[in-house]
């Protein structure tokens, strides 16, 4: 398979303007991939996968990561890099026996700009689980065919993999409670039936 740096060149010669950047990866996985910007990001998931030398035509994984906002050093000067969503996508070509390529994209922050393009229409391998980065992540996917809650219950307000999440104390809202989750929402139920209790033996 070509390098990923060949596949890079390649795309910016197709779609000049568009915003492709190598990821190295310094693990032994040596896995680089490409982030890609999400204005041209549903034309370059059709080449990826239209393309003769490359034909990626499964999408194997999709999956979310949490950016918080955090200070990096750069030449001895300290900055904040603003937070951010990313969903990473693991394509290969089951026709090529290659792969796999692995593409990234970004949202803007981690508040009112979560919006990235559905890679859905490319790879329907992709709904269910872009479901779930939305659903645990809260990106949203502009152009999904059905973008709803796939793991927590539609009254579940935020999103629990990202890493500022908090869980709150009472878990009364859900509806298989177990284990130490089961164990809360008893203690929590409890205090609230001794409160009037109390209150009126006073």
């Amino acid at each position: 398979m070509e390098t990923i740096e060949a596949i890079r060149d390649r795309i910016l010669a197709t779609f000049p303007g568009a915003e492709v950047t190598v990821v190295l990866n310094g693990s032994p996985s040596a896995q680089h991939s490409l982030r890609i910007g999400k204005a041209h990001a549903l034309a370059i998931a059709r080449w990826l996968r239209n393309d003769e030398a490359l034909s990626l035509d499964q999408c194997s994984n999709v999956t979310g990561v949490d950016w918080p906002e955090r200070e990096v050093t750069e030449n001895k000067v300290k900055r904040i890099e603003p937070g951010c969503l990313e969903v990473v996508y693991h394509l290969y070509s089951i026709s090529k026996r290659l792969g796999p390529v692995v593409i990234r994209m970004r949202t803007g922050n981690r508040t009112d700009d979560v919006t990235l393009p559905s890679l859905t229409p490319v790879w329907r391998a992709c709904e269910f689980q872009e479901r779930e980065v939305f659903d645990l992540f809260g990106v949203h996917f502009g152009g999904h065919p059905d973008l709803r809650r796939i793991l927590m219950w539609d009254e579940f307000k935020d999103h629990p993999m990202r890493r500022d999440y908090v869980a709150p104390d009472d878990f009364d809202w859900e509806p298989t409670p177990h284990d130490d989750v089961l164990a809360r929402a008893k203690e929590n139920r409890e205090k609230r039936t001794a409160a009037p209790a109390k209150e009126g033996g006073a």
